[in-house]
């Protein structure tokens, strides 16, 4: 299949699914109007909650492209990988941000040029903790977690940045952002652009069309990958209860740390709301290797989060994303373990 057809088809998967998933909905409305309205509720409360954070992504986001800054960024990250990945890891460790908050301003740098490995880094560290959350750990959980999760947190990204990198001379690699109609032109120069960086987009015509094309072509992006996902986190939660996993996370299970990962993670709602959670189940017998895999894994591979990132990579490294973020999972629980 050549690269044309395979982007072709790949480009017509998304939209089938969309239709698909409006044409259940509409099925649903019929028969279970009530649960509708509640889905809708939840979405949109959802959006409501992360507005705030991913708004002033959007808008950072759009201006890199329309003010040329993403080139310059590029060029700073050209020849200097490992130092790169290094402050993305540490930067994301501390940034309060979430991997769908960030998603457009990745997304951006992404189709600027900037290389994955870094973005990759910044990526996987950055949806687990920030200051606000090491205190909030800090005092629900205890220092000895609320450090920890800060650890994990930084050597995910770290390893993870450097792993990729490790695939640099891949297509791939150099490519990560999918060709589809969500992706659209994001980052691309506009016909007639004015060329280097010029903070003052306002000044110019050129920049200000791009600036509205960008910030349209994300937000289109954004809600595309947001309702979606928000809505099959409302489905799952539905059915599965974390509550009832208590049985199979408890202490001197060898499965109980896999199980967090492959079973808790996906129930994982948000930062905050997980802690008390967290505190419960601990409180019922869960191991604290567990405990701590479930808060690495649920900020990186929630499903919530990972369907907002799969319409947006390419599927080499959108494994990679999650291959790297189910292994650092466990490891970070196994070893919390064992030091706990």
């Amino acid at each position: 299949m050549s690269t044309r057809t395979s982007g072709q088809t790949s480009g017509l998967i998304l939209p089938m699914l969309l239709s698909m998933g409006v044409a259940g909905l509409v099925v649903l409305a019929l028969f279970m109007p009530d649960t509708i309205r509640a889905l809708v509720l939840f979405v949109a409360n959802s959006l409501l909650a992360v507005a705030p954070i991913v708004v002033p992504g959007i808008l950072l986001a759009a201006w890199i492209t329309a003010s040329g800054f993403g080139d310059n960024i590029a060029r700073a990250f050209e020849g200097r990988i490992a130092t790169t990945v290094l402050a993305a890891s540490l930067i994301g460790a501390i940034t309060p941000v979430c991997g769908v908050t960030v998603l457009p301003l990745m997304a951006g740098l992404l189709s600027a040029g900037v290389p994955l490995a870094p973005i990759m880094a910044f990526w996987l560290s950055s949806p687990i903790t920030d200051p606000a959350m090491l205190a909030t750990t800090a005092a629900t959980l205890g220092l000895s977690f609320a450090v920890g999760k800060t650890i994990a947190a930084f050597l995910l990204g770290l390893t993870g940045g450097l792993v990729t990198a490790m695939f640099a001379t891949r297509p791939w690699y150099q490519q990560a952002l999918r060709q589809n109609r969500l992706v659209g032109s994001l980052g691309a120069p506009s016909c007639g652009s004015s060329a280097g960086f010029d903070p003052k987009i306002w000044t110019s015509a050129d920049r200000r069309k791009r600036f509205r094309q960008e910030t349209w072509s994300i937000s289109r992006l954004i809600l595309i990958c947001l309702i979606p996902a928000f809505a099959a986190e409302y489905a799952l939660n539905a059915v599965l209860q974390p509550q009832s996993l208590t049985p199979f996370i408890g202490a001197g299970n060898w499965w109980a740390v896999p199980v967090a990962v492959f079973v808790g993670a996906p129930a994982y709602l948000d930062g905050y709301a997980a802690l008390p959670l967290t505190r419960s189940l601990i409180d019922h017998g869960m191991s604290p290797g567990a405990a701590m895999a479930f808060l690495i894994s649920g900020g990186v591979v929630s499903i919530w989060g990972a369907m907002a990132i799969f319409p947006v990579l390419k599927i080499r490294p959108f494994l990679l994303y999650m291959g790297l973020a189910l292994a650092g999972s466990l490891a970070s629980g196994w070893l919390f373990d064992w030091l706990a």
